[in-house]
């Protein structure tokens, strides 16, 4: 899958070695000798693409630039190679969320296995961004009373409760079901729950306990 990778390593020769690597296998590569020239260059992110980081770099550390970045809202994957690997540290890594670790010197299958790997879970997330995006659309194209009687459905509550609740007529909230079905493009009542709990308007345990 080709994609624009990241090189941070303050080691010249890794940056060469590693940029010739990627580009025979097909990558666009653009190096940096440390964390704060990435961040001076930051990337957006819009496209396929993946950060090779190095654990020990000048200034911020790899660690600390995965931190930084995920606070800025990046969404690349990260996949740390470090001559310098201990348990402690890697845990860390992909507990915050880095797709590898890797320890030099790295063979190009592992390589090229884990930026492949980093590549296709960016894609995957890219899909389940945009689809909530869609979804939070659908959700605000709602009126505020559509919005209540949404709410209500999703946990439960049959047309005659809701119109006690909301003091209104059963046969308008009939109207506003209709048209919260429509706006939110779904054809039945599990649709529609499983779209609330998606979009976190219900909590998963609220239909059974609600």
């Amino acid at each position: 899958m080709p994609g624009l990778v990241h090189v941070v390593d303050d080691d010249a020769s890794f940056r060469t070695a590693v940029e010739r690597r990627l580009k025979l296998a097909g990558y666009e590569v653009a190096t940096y000798s440390s964390a704060q020239d990435l961040l001076e260059r930051l990337p957006d992110g819009d496209g396929p693409g993946c950060i090779l980081l190095d654990v020990q770099i000048p200034g911020l550390s790899g660690p600390q630039l995965q931190s930084h970045l995920a606070g800025l809202g990046s969404t690349l994957p990260i996949v740390f190679v470090t001559g310098y690997a201990d348990t402690a540290t890697t845990v860390r890594a992909i507990k915050a969320g880095a797709e590898d670790f890797l320890t030099k010197p790295v063979s190009s299958e592992q390589l090229l296995d884990a930026l492949a790997r980093a590549l296709i879970r960016q894609q995957a997330d890219h899909i389940q961004r945009t689809k909530l995006s869609l979804l939070q659309m659908r959700l605000k194209s709602l009126t505020p009373r559509e919005r209540q009687v949404f709410e209500l459905i999703v946990r439960g509550k049959i047309n005659k409760q809701i119109a006690h609740e909301l003091g209104t007529a059963e046969r308008t909230v009939k109207a506003h079901r209709h048209q919260v079905m429509e706006k939110m493009q779904v054809q039945s009542l599990a649709e529609l729950v499983s779209m609330a709990e998606r979009l976190g308007v219900l909590d998963p345990e609220a239909k059974r306990t609600g």
